[in-house]
């Protein structure tokens, strides 16, 4: 895997999530898609992790290659919901022992398609308790280990959360709310919180002003998606609840080909990555469900990255 090159700007960070391939077949493009992001010299590639065990092998495959074979850090999604203590621990333990010092706790969701499921008796129930649970596990093999603890020393292990600077429509949270559960997962030993998408800077502005007065001090990376396929911004808007705005919406349904919706979404969403950026945020976030142009592009029309010399 080749070094990526300094693209990036100024001081804020860029970074990616991608999602590991489920499919044999899918494995070169998504190392390709890899490579073409590494070539703007992103801060770290976020890899997913599936709910219910889904994909999960496959994360752990592609994190410890990227630990192993990419300047980049990676950081290592987890899900807890239907996980025990012990299974976390493993999880944990099998990428500490790979070299993996950033994580992003997440709940996650239950398994699709079983609407009688229900979480295990004693199992980690919320992404604060899997931030504490993170913790413990750091230290007690640092108590354990001398080795562990030097190597603490030079790379403290760091932890994300995830917030919702809009409020969380699947669990019927306000933006105010959401602070407060920031500061929870604060308190817990997060190191910074990534937001979910949203479409206007002030949503995110407000937020951060809201979640700073409040005592909130880590870092807040705002999340976006490059709103490049009204099809896919659609179903995201299913997924997550977050309303894409109608004149957004209607922007883009009047676009008279496909090549011109992405046009239009480019600039939509390097507009966003811009007047973020001109705000303060710390960094960008890039959502590419495994498509490096679209965010490539975003960050290029955001003036970000060149994406012509990268």
């Amino acid at each position: 895997m080749s070094q990526p090159s300094d693209c990036s700007s100024d001081l804020t960070t860029l970074s990616f999530e991608v999602m590991p391939p489920r499919k044999e077949s899918l494995v070169k493009p998504f190392w390709q898609t890899v490579e073409r992001l590494l070539s703007v010299s992103p801060d770290f590639l976020s890899v997913t992790y599936g709910a219910a065990g889904q994909d999960r092998h496959s994360a752990r495959g592609v994190v410890r290659k990227l630990v192993k074979d990419s300047p980049v850090q990676p950081i290592a999604h987890l899900t807890c919901v239907g996980t025990t203590p012990s299974e976390v621990s493993e999880v944990v333990t099998d990428y500490l022992n790979a070299g993996v010092r950033t994580f992003l706790a997440l709940r996650g969701d239950p398994p699709v398609g079983r609407p009688d499921w229900q979480p295990s008796p004693g199992g980690v129930s919320s992404a604060t308790e899997l931030v504490t649970l993170i913790r413990s596990i750091e230290a007690a093999r640092c108590a354990q280990y001398p080795g562990a603890a030097l190597r603490a020393a030079f790379k403290p292990l760091t932890i994300a959360v995830a917030t919702f600077p809009a409020g969380n429509p699947a669990v019927g949270t306000s933006p105010t709310q959401e602070v407060e559960r920031l500061l929870v997962k604060q308190s817990a030993g997060a190191s910074f919180a990534i937001t979910q998408l949203f479409w206007e800077a002030d949503t995110y502005v407000n937020f951060l002003e809201k979640a700073r007065s409040n005592g909130v001090t880590i870092p807040i990376v705002p999340g976006i998606l490059p709103p490049t396929d009204i099809r896919r911004v659609s179903r995201m808007t299913e997924l997550t609840g977050v309303v894409f705005p109608e004149y957004l919406r209607r922007k883009l349904e009047s676009a008279s080909s496909p090549q011109e919706m992405y046009s239009m979404g480019v600039e939509i969403g390097g507009r966003l990555a811009r007047d973020l950026h001109d705000s303060g945020a710390p960094g960008i976030h890039m959502y590419t469900f495994n498509k490096a142009a679209p965010a490539l592009d975003v960050l290029d029309a955001a003036g970000l990255v060149s994406a012509s010399q990268c």
